[in-house]
């Protein structure tokens, strides 16, 4: 709310460009705070795209939280007003491998009852099949 105002101020004393300073700070507040949400998500989607390559199966649990996770990214991902999106599949992905470290070790506690360690639960599937199937879940 302050920025807000400060831009209100800066535009009454004519200074646009520090008006425009703020703006663009906003902006990449928000972007952030964008890729933060899609990051929490896209761990939460991989957790389980890992645990169906690996156990090479599928519970009805698993498919919903995979359903909202892709419909939470992509709802974060849609511009409103302009009807693009803010991340592109490849953006996207970077973020999914960024994520992938994280989301192996989360489903080597749930995958097979835990009886594997992160680094045998990563030998046991397909990173490259798994981060192209998230990838495909978007549809952008």
């Amino acid at each position: 709310m302050e920025e807000l105002i400060q831009i209100r101020q800066f535009i009454q004393q004519g200074k646009l460009n520090e008006a425009l300073q703020i703006v663009d700070e906003l902006e990449e507040m928000s972007l952030s705070d964008k890729i933060n949400k899609i990051d929490s998500y896209g761990v939460i989607l991989l957790i389980h795209l890992i645990k169906q390559n690996a156990e090479k199966r599928s519970t009805r649990s698993w498919e919903i939280s995979i359903q909202n996770s892709v419909r939470e990214i992509n709802k974060i991902n849609k511009r409103k007003k302009t009807e693009g999106y803010y991340l592109t599949n490849e953006e996207l992905l970077q973020i999914l491998e960024e994520g992938y470290p994280i989301a192996i070790k989360r489903a080597a506690l749930e995958a097979f009852e835990g009886r594997y360690e992160a680094e045998e639960l990563a030998t046991m599937v397909n990173r490259p099949a798994i981060l192209s199937q998230a990838i495909e879940l978007f549809k952008i």
